[in-house]
């Protein structure tokens, strides 16, 4: 006899099991459900239908998810490039971009296994950057040496300063 395919249906549990009986409790963790808005896909059977119509205050049958419409448009297509009465048969293919409205071609490289790496210029400081920085680093030094002329005598760091 061949196998039946059966139907699944996709629980979720909606509503905590806090203030409602220990059995109604065993029952969602029964059809594999840990933490509320959990969703698992059981058989469609009429014994799953019963456990679930058991406890609907806390149980929902769920439609099964669509695919939305742009899901299905490819983000890129792979194609053979054009080849050249002259060209040799080896060749790499070429990526193309699509979107809904048009298509982008990717560049080719220039010769075969060259990669092209986009340098990243350095960036320009502003003179208010470099004065900012100067400062910063004057101030730096100033405290340092106030910190060792207002040392006593006696202290370790007086003593560290003089040798």
């Amino acid at each position: 006899m061949a196998e039946k395919t059966l139907k699944m249906i996709r629980i979720k549990w909606v509503r905590s099991g806090i203030g409602f009986t220990y059995h109604q409790k065993t029952i969602v963790r029964s059809l594999g459900l840990n933490k509320l808005n959990h969703t698992v896909v059981r058989p469609d059977t009429p014994q799953i239908r019963g456990i679930v119509a058991a406890v609907p205050h806390l149980l929902e049958i769920v439609p099964e998810p669509s695919v939305a419409a742009w899901a299905s448009i490819p983000e890129y297509t792979v194609h053979a490039p054009a080849v050249a009465a002259a060209a040799p048969a080896e060749s790499t293919p070429v990526v193309t971009t699509e979107s809904v409205s048009e298509a982008v071609v990717a560049p080719e490289p220039a010769e075969e296994g060259a990669v092209r790496a986009r340098a990243k210029a350095p960036k320009a400081r502003s003179a208010k950057a470099e004065s900012a920085k100067a400062k910063s680093a004057k101030a730096k030094s100033a405290k340092a040496s106030k910190k060792k002329e207002s040392a006593p005598k006696g202290s370790k760091s007086a003593q560290k300063s003089k040798k």
